[in-house]
């Protein structure tokens, strides 16, 4: 019998049926239903031991939210950031990459996140440092 564990299409980072599940939920999310964002943040950070994040881990979700502009999150919206590398790394107050990125791993583990692909596997068009 064969072992296979199924991939996300471009990244070949492995997805599981919690991840799935997350993104189904999220996408089932009422559309009248408003919430502050920085309550729910606060809430996570109160549940940090029952969830199995880190410290480190929620201060990567915080300067995610940082960059979501409205601080009322409604379900009509695309809750959707996509912050560049340096960026997050700078809210991130000088997180390395490669810490950057296993915080991240954690917080689409512990279903608080869901990371999307590009639809075609590339990076989105990129600005100039200038």
């Amino acid at each position: 019998m064969q072992s296979h564990s199924p991939t996300t299409p471009f990244g070949r980072r492995s997805l599981t049926l919690a991840h799935v599940a997350s993104q189904i939920g999220a996408s089932a999310r009422p559309p009248e239903k408003v919430v502050h964002k920085w309550n729910i943040f606060h809430a996570i950070c109160t549940a940090r031991p029952r969830l199995g994040v880190s410290e480190r881990s929620l201060s990567v979700l915080n300067a995610l939210l940082t960059f979501h502009p409205e601080t009322a999150l409604t379900g009509e919206d695309d809750l959707i950031v996509f912050p560049s590398n340096d960026k997050l790394t700078l809210r991130a107050h000088g997180m390395p990459a490669s810490t950057l990125r296993r915080h991240l791993a954690v917080l689409v583990d512990a279903g608080l996140i869901i990371r999307r692909d590009s639809p075609n596997g590339k990076r989105y068009a990129r600005k100039g440092r200038a």
